[in-house]
């Protein structure tokens, strides 16, 4: 099999001077891209912004051949998406891969979770990845081509505790994913979404914060376990995932991809066969919860137009 290159192509890669992002971005950029390399340099839960970050792994691109610019502007404004997006064009001349990586985390439980907390994991995650996306895409048009990777995450899709605000905000990608990747129709753009699973800063921060809950004595029994598992979870073995999906070989859209460790799976959303009655009533569903929960003979829609052509289905076997 020939490798997969992205010779002539501009990347852009948001949060890219640390963990995933770093690791996308040094992957397009071995593989041919010229690399818009963007991260504010803040800390985890998004304070503070230093240069620092992505001009490091500017610098560890080039030194190994490529060609990348670091760029320091803020995604969660229409104006910041804006600046990325025209570093590149003003760097590179186009844009034809967006990696929407950038992302910190708060975590709190939800009686706890205040408008401060969600506010700003909204802004970076959901309304960066939009602010960013919408230049691109008229690039992407005008050009008739185009790869958008988003991050989402199990806990949007599963959900998990204490992240209700960082659900929220992963789980709008999903839906700005398939918009998108309907949107795009007939031209050469595919949209599709990574649930990556890494050891990073954010994974280690959320731990903490789940062990800190604990006793002490239960909290280091936890760590002993979980650590030689995060050792495995090496950031660049997700990369592969996102490069796949940039590439022009790519032909899916609007799916999901959940990748760990160098394991890779797809999550998708499935419609159960349900249960019928014209006169359908709350007593109804109390006595069929089990036949409408039933996932055998589920199908998987591609759009609300498969779900209404099931509905109509449905009615006239009726």
């Amino acid at each position: 099999m020939s490798e997969l290159r992205f010779d002539g192509q501009v990347a852009v890669v948001t949060g890219a001077g640390r963990g995933l992002g770093r690791e996308y971005a040094l992957l397009l950029a071995s593989r041919g891209a010229r690399v818009v390399v963007n991260d504010r340099g803040g800390s985890v839960t998004g304070h503070g912004a230093s240069e620092d970050a992505a001009a490091q792994t500017v610098r560890d691109i080039v030194a190994r051949g490529g060609e990348a610019v670091a760029d320091v502007h803020s995604v969660v404004t229409p104006e910041g998406g804006r600046a990325v997006i025209d570093t590149a064009l003003e760097a590179f001349g186009t844009v034809d891969v967006l990696v929407n990586n950038a992302g910190t985390v708060d975590d709190a439980a939800f009686e706890d979770m205040s408008q401060d907390r969600l506010d700003p994991l909204l802004d970076v995650h959901l309304r960066g990845a939009f602010f960013v996306t919408r230049p691109a895409w008229k690039v992407m048009r005008d050009n008739g081509f185009g790869r958008v990777v988003n991050t989402c995450s199990a806990a949007g899709i599963l959900g998990a505790p204490r992240m209700s605000n960082y659900g929220s905000a992963k789980a709008g990608l999903i839906g700005l994913t398939r918009v998108l990747a309907a949107e795009a129709g007939d031209a050469d753009i595919k949209v599709n979404a990574v649930a990556p699973i890494a050891a990073t800063r954010m994974l280690d921060y959320s731990m903490r914060s789940v062990l800190d809950l604990a006793d002490a004595e239960a909290a280091a029994a936890a760590d002993e376990v979980m650590r030689p598992f995060f050792a495995r979870l090496d950031p660049a073995l997700v990369a592969p995932v996102v490069g796949y999906l940039a590439h022009a070989i790519c032909a899916v859209s609007g799916d999901i991809y959940t990748v760990g460790a160098g394991q890779v799976a797809r999550f998708f959303i499935g419609r159960t066969k349900g249960y019928y009655n014209p006169s359908l009533s709350m007593e109804d569903i109390d006595a069929h919860l089990d036949e409408i929960r039933d996932t055998a003979g589920h199908t998987v829609p591609a759009g609300p137009g498969d779900e209404m052509s099931a509905l109509l289905a449905t009615l006239a076997e009726g």
